[in-house]
């Protein structure tokens, strides 16, 4: 039986609200991607939270814009993955978006807020890195007004900011890169998909006829805060991009460093491992070749829409029903207020093919879909159902006319099962996948289970069976 997690559950309808909430209630969080926020209340490193505040519904805040002065802007409900499939940002802030599509995955970039990333600060958090380097701003509300703060002073150790308990985050900034600027971001895991950085490193250069004008390297996992290597940076000012030049800024990084050992790599480890991706990081921009090998379309697992939901403002505790269409049949959940979506839908609703593995959006078993993308359900608030389309393993076959979902089928017919635990998780990874891209690559294919872990068939089955269905 899942514990309770919360009390109170607040849908606001504007920051204002949030910042007014906030205010009053010293126990009260804001939860966006929650896939930080729901492990740490459950494990008990956040304690006392009796409100979650849920600002997911709030319209317009996951927009990416470009103003007439250069600057992007990202709302504080913009995602990994609306950064990882932005055009705009693909050509304007490159270092950026490499990082949000090397965050954990799609499950978890589909609900996990760049904003919320920020805020964790944890150095070993992707998204600072780049921002950073791209000189980026915050812009936090409370009642008393707005303040705007650098990401260079936004910083004061392991896991504290600046910001105070009554403020919510409301835009992030940066100027786009020029067409004399290029930038590139590096990160180094234990794994190709879901790993947290042994180390990261952002890049920006300014090139003009002569040489460098101006030089950003950013460097996470290295130090209590993201640091810039300055020494580095000041070197390369002037001077062309040589393999001379490339080695003495990868040895300057690498002196600005001051690392930990842990258990994902030792300080020795991490101090070379800045040299050598600095170097690469540097090599590429000199050759013109950092994004030879980002995917020209990534895989999202969404359908792709930006919502404005125009929900109103709902509180949710215990005598509060959960109204959510599940699998196409309308519901009115009477408890779990104060569980996971996936503990809600077990627990209460009795659908038992979503698996819980880990519990901790590792492991991908289960995967549900929710609004239209692919998500951890076990890291997911269950008021977050409220008034809400969700589909789960028992809602993918075709129940009118007696028919499998071609997924299924073909896990069938392909023998992608040992001991089954994995697979429904799989299937809604893989079904949302044909969705969006009805003939997928190999390459598709892996991303698209890269979230979704199985410890029996070794994969291959499962990448036929999904090439298998994509023919159907």
């Amino acid at each position: 039986m899942a514990q309770t997690m919360w009390q109170k559950y607040i849908t606001p309808t504007s920051p204002k609200e949030v910042a007014e909430i906030l205010a009053k209630d010293k126990n009260a969080r804001i939860v966006a991607g929650g896939t930080d926020l729901v492990l740490e209340i459950e494990r008990g490193i956040t304690k006392d939270v009796e409100t979650l505040i849920d600002v997911t519904r709030i319209p317009h805040l996951d927009r990416i814009t470009l103003d007439e002065d250069g600057i992007v802007h990202l709302g504080p409900m913009v995602t990994h993955n609306h950064v990882a499939g932005s055009k705009l940002l693909r050509e304007r802030a490159y270092p950026l978006v490499r990082a949000c599509w090397e965050v954990g995955a799609n499950q978890i970039r589909n609900r996990a807020t760049v904003a919320g990333n920020l805020i964790t600060a944890s150095p070993a958090n992707d998204t600072i890195t780049p921002l950073m380097a791209l000189g980026a701003s915050v812009t936090l509300l409370s009642t008393q007004g707005e303040r705007i703060v650098s990401l260079d002073d936004f910083y004061l150790g392991v896991r504290k900011t600046v910001m105070r308990e009554d403020e919510i985050l409301i835009d992030i900034s940066f100027p786009a890169l020029t067409e004399s600027q290029r930038g590139t971001f590096i990160k180094v895991g234990l794994r190709r998909a879901q790993a947290i950085a042994v180390i990261n490193v952002a890049i920006v250069l300014d090139f003009n006829v002569s040489g460098i004008e101006s030089a950003s390297i950013t460097m996470g996992a290295v130090s209590p805060i993201i640091i810039h290597a300055n020494a580095a940076e000041e070197y390369l000012i002037g001077k062309e991009l040589t393999e001379e030049t490339i080695a003495e800024a990868a040895n300057l990084a690498m002196a600005a460093s001051k690392p930990i050992g842990d258990i994902r790599g030792s300080a020795e480890y991490r101090r070379e491992m800045i040299r050598v991706q600095t170097a690469r990081g540097l090599r590429s921009l000199l050759n013109g070749t950092e994004q030879d090998n980002f995917p020209s379309e990534p895989v999202l697992l969404s359908n792709g829409e930006i919502s404005d939901f125009g929900h109103q403002s709902s509180v949710h505790t215990e005598s509060n029903p959960i109204l959510t269409t599940i699998n196409g049949e309308e519901y009115a959940i009477e408890g779990g207020q104060d569980k996971t979506l996936l503990a809600v839908l077990r627990d209460e609703v009795g659908l038992m093919g979503t698996k819980e593995g880990c519990g901790e959006g590792e492991c991908g078993a289960c995967t549900i879909h929710l609004d239209g993308k692919a998500v951890m359900s076990c890291l997911v608030p269950a008021p977050r159902a409220h008034e809400a389309e969700i589909v789960t393993i028992e809602g993918l076959a075709d129940a009118t006319q007696e028919k499998l979902h071609p997924v299924q089928e073909a896990f069938i017919h392909e023998g992608a099962v040992q001991c089954g635990y994995c697979t429904p998780g799989f299937i809604m990874s893989a079904a949302k996948l044909l969705e969006e891209k009805p003939v997928p690559s190999k390459d598709d294919i892996e991303q698209a289970i890269a979230g979704n872990l199985c410890r029996c068939t070794g994969y291959y089955k499962i990448i036929s069976a999904i090439e298998e269905a994509s023919k159907a």
